[in-house]
């Protein structure tokens, strides 16, 4: 199996189980409704858990662009296979958002939310802030790529990583989940949303494209931060690119809380101003 199939197929393989059990828990007259964020937790762990195992002999199982960019950025994956991932990732994720939809064919109709139905596909803030809500992502997945890093120096019986990996995601949806839903993938959230824009899912909402971008960018700086953060203070390497990259980090930073403040001004002054 090529490494570019093995990550499709993988990263279909976590939509599959991870889109699934928000449709379980989310969508009308399934019998896990109204199961929790536990559950839901638990599945988006499990999902990567069984997507490397399935995928990672043959690719390393990024599933994750933040994964593959952090890996590149310090030296750990090949650029010049950066792009062929990052897109095997994306149509493997947009094709577990169509098993899913399948899947749960006869719930759509029976679910009017067009929210809760987009929820399936793609992740939404509980609290709209573009700054918040980026910063929530490159947070979670600064420590998800950290932490696999992390777990990958240490000695474990064999077989254990990818659950070791699915246990991190668990931790990270429990602790620091319930601000943005925990995208921390960019093929997670932009690959399934695409499905839920095509699909003729019944009664279905815009798929909220002024929101996607902050589950991509985020993730993917977040992601080179935490693997540069790694090799900085772990191994002592590369102290002045993590200095140079927490530089630009803070200016976008700085940019997007400023914007905010401006744009939050503008409605405060002019109420008929639409955000």
């Amino acid at each position: 199996m090529s490494v570019y199939l093995a990550e499709l197929i993988g990263t279909m393989i976590l939509i599959i189980f991870g889109g699934g059990v928000v449709a379980n828990v989310s969508l009308n007259k399934s019998k896990a409704q109204g199961a929790g964020w536990i559950v839901v937790a638990l599945g988006w762990g499990f999902a990567v858990a069984m997507a490397i195992y399935a995928v990672g002999q043959f690719s390393g199982a990024h599933i994750n662009p933040a994964v593959t960019l952090g890996l590149a950025s310090v030296g750990e994956f090949a650029w010049a296979q950066v792009p062929g991932y990052i897109i095997a990732q994306l149509i493997g994720a947009a094709l577990g958002g169509v098993v899913v939809y399948l899947h749960f064919l006869g719930h759509w109709k029976e679910t009017e939310d067009s929210n809760t139905k987009l929820g399936v596909f793609s992740t939404d803030p509980a609290v709209p802030n573009r700054f918040n809500n980026f910063l929530s992502e490159f947070i979670g997945t600064a420590v998800l790529v950290g932490g696999i890093l992390g777990i990958g120096a240490n000695q474990f019986t064999e077989g254990l990583n990818p659950l070791i990996v699915g246990f991190l995601i668990l931790a990270i949806g429990l602790s620091l989940g319930g601000t943005t839903g925990y995208a921390i993938n960019p093929a997670r959230d932009l690959g399934p949303r695409i499905a839920h824009a095509l699909l003729p899912i019944p009664g279905k909402r815009d798929s909220n494209w002024s929101y996607a971008w902050i589950p991509v960018v985020a993730p993917a700086a977040g992601g080179v931060f935490g693997a540069m953060v790694y090799r900085s203070f772990f191994l002592g390497e590369g102290a002045m690119a993590l200095m140079i990259y927490s530089v630009v980090v803070a200016v976008f930073l700085g940019s997007l809380y400023y914007m905010g403040k401006r744009s939050a001004k503008s409605i405060m002054s002019n109420p008929e101003v639409k955000n």
